[in-house]
């Protein structure tokens, strides 16, 4: 049956004009309303106004239009329906074979920082939905096209049968409903966060895809990367690569991980993450020394690592960077010299983030089998802590820089989690053990004697005095930990009986 009848409504105008002069040199008549309709008239297009097939104006500043059985019943009618077919002729109603809408820039709108609540309100689109669900359930006659981007492919079609397939109306009423599944669960996130539910019954999130990936954490697995609509901006998914490979799903997990770290510092910081855990952080008063001090603390994890600083990589940071095999650096920017020199090595992936950026604080989603956990991000920082001295003896100015570093990462650390810090570095990380010992013990491992002197952070209380113990024999001097044991008193016994200061937070970082 060939294409007879479209109704073209779009806010997004780019390709319409050509897409619809090639329709109308098909034999398709248009019809269409306000401004598109006047696009079309003024590129000298025949065009039908809305109006004529209803019978009835345009009304309530437009909201009104295209709601009305003229519209729904040519698009909804069973072409193979005697009785839909003989109900059209008798209320003289022309089937329509063809849909072109795309919906009010809702999302654009909100995205403005000034935009007022009526603003919003009035950009939620209530007959293209309308007009697109309707066509998009009787596809089996009906072809409908939301996105500029599948306009070629149906002048194709129509240019070659007459009308589309029943495959491609399938595959664009299933996109139809991608898209205003999306459209909608993008409304009801901004009215909840609006009148301030925290806890609703229900929870519908949308994310844009970015890429298809090679594949996901093994080879084995297919993996896509999405971007959440109005996520945080500095965040990897808001990335600028300006060098390198593709990133693969394992890269932008790591990278997230040393990027969140970074965030959590105001001094020049360089982050170096090795499966999701940090295996080297340093801060200082440059970003080169920050690096140096982030390569010490673990110079054979680092290689094959992603690293991230919070400020502009220069030509001597750069210089140290390229004499190791590094997979992504994260930076806010690049000097002329540094882009040149890393650029030489074509694999490295260079991204530059947003650090300026003022983000809210974001929900995290975790997936289970069948089911999914939603929680509030862990924005706890230092600076929100009610730090108490436990022990005798109080931490040294040194060593309270080392404590609030330590704290700091420990944070970001698989858990159970320890890490030793000691001159602005990172000395010795223990990660995702089952049992805070073993954590303690596999980061004194790696400090070696560095661990004399340093400070030792931990993500969670301390159920015994044994890592206090094992602190103490390593020669550990100041430790940062929340409390709330039942048996606290036994570990700050422990630490004054070593001369250890000891401080508690209050506050757990566990990280599963």
């Amino acid at each position: 049956m060939a294409m007879k009848r479209a109704l073209v409504s779009v806010s997004d105008k780019a390709g319409i004009i050509p897409f619809v002069k090639a329709l109308v040199d098909l034999g398709v008549e248009v019809v269409s309303t306000g401004g598109t309709k006047k696009a079309i008239q003024e590129a000298g297009i025949p065009v039908i106004g809305i109006s004529e097939v209803t019978g009835f104006p345009e009304i309530l500043d437009g909201r009104v239009k295209t709601l009305h059985p003229n519209i729904h019943s040519g698009l909804l009618a069973i072409r193979d329906k005697e009785e839909h077919m003989q109900a059209l002729k008798e209320h003289n109603i022309t089937p329509i074979d063809l849909v072109v809408v795309n919906l009010y820039p809702f999302q654009q709108t909100i995205e403005k920082p000034d935009v007022t609540f009526p603003e919003a309100i009035e950009n939620i689109d209530i007959g293209g939905p309308s007009m697109l669900r309707a066509a998009a359930k009787n596809h089996a006659y009906v072809t409908v096209v939301t996105d500029p981007a599948d306009y070629d492919k149906v002048v194709e079609e129509v240019k070659a049968n007459g009308d589309t397939t029943a495959e491609t109306k399938r595959q664009l009423a299933a996109k139809v409903f991608r898209h205003t599944a999306a459209y909608d669960a993008l409304i009801s996130q901004y009215l909840t966060n609006a009148v301030g539910e925290k806890d609703a019954e229900s929870l519908t999130v949308t994310y844009n895809k970015v890429q298809s990936l090679r594949y996901g954490e093994n080879p084995h697995q297919k993996a896509t990367f999405y971007q959440k609509p109005l996520g945080a901006k500095c965040s990897i998914a808001n990335a600028k690569q300006l060098n390198g490979k593709e990133l693969s799903y394992n890269n932008i997990n790591d990278a997230n991980a040393a990027l969140r770290i970074a965030k959590d510092f105001k001094d020049p910081v360089v982050v170096a993450v090795k499966h999701m855990n940090p295996c080297g952080v340093g801060t200082a008063g440059t970003i080169e020394q920050a690096y140096d001090r982030a390569y010490e603390a673990d110079p054979v994890s680092i290689f094959g690592g992603i690293i991230c600083a919070n400020r502009e990589i220069d030509e001597q940071t750069a210089a140290k960077m390229k004499e190791i095999f590094l997979e992504i650096i994260i930076a806010p920017s690049f000097s002329e010299k540094a882009l040149e020199i890393l650029t030489a090595k074509k694999n490295l992936r260079l991204l530059t983030v947003d650090f300026a950026a003022k983000d809210e604080k974001e929900i995290q989603l975790t997936s289970i089998t069948g089911g999914l956990l939603v929680q509030e991000e862990d924005a706890y920082t230092i600076d929100d802590a009610e730090l108490k001295v436990a022990t005798k003896r109080e931490p040294t100015e040194k060593e309270w820089e080392d404590l609030k570093l330590a704290w700091k990462v420990v944070k970001h650390v698989k858990s159970n989690a320890i890490v030793l810090a000691k001159d602005q570095m990172t000395i010795g990380v223990g990660a995702g053990q089952m049992n805070r010992v073993g954590a303690a013990k596999i980061a004194i491992e790696q400090a070696g004697e560095k661990a004399t002197g340093s400070a030792l952070g931990s993500d969670a209380f301390f159920p015994m005095d044994d890592t206090v113990e094992a602190a103490a024999k390593a020669g550990v001097t100041a430790i940062i930990q929340p409390g709330g044991s039942i048996r606290d008193e036994d570990s700050i016994k422990k630490a004054d009986e070593y001369g250890i200061a000891m401080v508690f937070t209050g506050v757990r970082h566990f990280k599963h």
